[in-house]
């Protein structure tokens, strides 16, 4: 990473990681298989090169609702500045995959991500509230394995995972916190909302300890 890069990712404090992680400990229903850590120590290049993919799919998932939505001003605020912070990290995580002799380039996609939409609700305004759930489940399960992932790599990439719990543990209460406040409109009430949190958290649960045929960031 450039020097400026460097600079900005402190370490973070064992208390502060806690701090960070334990919301989004307790909202997933459930860790990364071993299976899956193991796999990502042996897997470094396509760790690195689908977690680019990631960041920049999240800045577009971001940029796109604030087209879908240009009525919603708190969705615009904290989406805006979500868009800027995933293409930071796209451009950190570009410097890393350089920095370690890998090429970036086109990855096929698991299958995590379209399973999740595949539930979705088509119809607004429903539609928004499950883009918002599931805004926050995949953010939710990134800052599980940026945490998880940091006793199975070298302190360069476990300080830069450290440093991305910061703002991607915020990414995931964001998208909650949008969520919950159209919902009493749209669902008619935050009850009907846990529900919804809940369905899609159980079938992200069924996607995590499944198997996946490539391994991926967000791969069973």
């Amino acid at each position: 990473m450039s020097s400026n890069s460097t600079q900005s990712v402190a370490q973070v404090s064992q208390n502060a990681l806690s701090a960070l992680i334990s919301p989004v400990q307790n909202f997933l229903l459930c860790p990364s298989p071993k299976a899956w850590l193991e796999m990502a120590r042996q897997q470094e290049a396509y760790l690195l090169i689908d977690h680019a993919h990631c960041e920049k799919k999240a800045a577009s998932t971001a940029l796109n609702m604030i087209y879908r939505y240009p009525h919603k001003p708190e969705l615009l605020t904290m989406l805006s500045q979500l868009a800027r912070e995933e293409l930071l990290h796209f451009d950190q995580v570009l410097e890393l995959i350089k920095k370690r002799g890998y090429v970036y380039g086109y990855l096929s996609a698991s299958s995590y991500a379209s399973k999740l939409h595949a539930l979705a609700d088509n119809k607004e305004p429903v539609r928004l509230i499950d883009t918002l759930i599931m805004g926050a489940i995949i953010e939710a399960r990134s800052c599980e394995r940026f945490y998880a992932l940091m006793d199975y790599v070298d302190e360069e990439l476990a300080q830069y995972y450290r440093y991305l719990l910061k703002s991607e543990s915020r990414h995931f209460e964001d998208y909650l916190t949008l969520a919950r406040l159209y919902a009493p409109d749209i669902l008619g009430s935050l009850e009907k909302l846990d529900e919804r949190i809940q369905f899609f958290l159980q079938k992200e649960k069924e996607l995590i300890e499944g198997e996946d045929t490539v391994f991926r960031f967000h791969s069973g």
